[in-house]
């Protein structure tokens, strides 16, 4: 799991670990502006990685956000739309509710029901929560391996959060 400008692969989260990436990331507020400086903000860290990712940021139904940056293609929009809705079902990161099949001993696509075209447990997707409303919205990065696109997301939300 490593991206091009990179040599050493992503590690792989914890289910604890993962859950505690959810309750630091709780933000104070999320604005229309919000959005665009956390989009900016994925593709300058996509772009220093030479990244082939799409970047899509979402509160409710309204997409506020969406880029596609080179060497991605449509099936990153297709995975970003599997992605997002794992988050709008579960209310945590596309990776937590994979991991947690996984610790579990069986998987998302096994066990959930839920039609893999449609869902995909797989890491890039992260609810977007703010304190004292909850899960507003997802942001979703695809295009590298899962572990990966989690990180970006996920570095992408500390700074955001400053």
């Amino acid at each position: 799991m490593t991206t091009a400008a990179s040599a050493t692969p992503t590690p792989t989260p914890t289910v604890a670990e993962l859950e505690a990436q959810e309750a630091r990331l709780i933000l104070s507020h999320f604005t229309y502006d919000d959005a665009w400086a956390l989009g900016t903000l994925l593709v300058e860290l996509a772009r220093e990685q030479s990244a082939p990712v799409a970047i899509d940021i979402r509160r409710g139904a309204q997409q506020l956000f969406h880029c596609a940056l080179p060497g991605s293609t449509a099936d990153n929009d297709a995975w970003i739309g599997r992605k997002r809705r794992v988050v709008e079902r579960y209310g945590a990161s596309s990776f937590l509710v994979g991991a947690r099949f996984r610790a579990k001993g069986t998987s998302f696509e096994e066990s959930s029901r839920l039609d893999p075209d449609l869902y995909a447990a797989h890491g890039g997707s992260f609810p977007i929560a703010v304190e004292g409303a909850g899960v507003i919205g997802t942001v979703t990065v695809s295009g590298l391996p899962q572990a990966e696109d989690h990180a970006m997301v996920v570095r992408a939300l500390e700074r955001l959060r400053g």
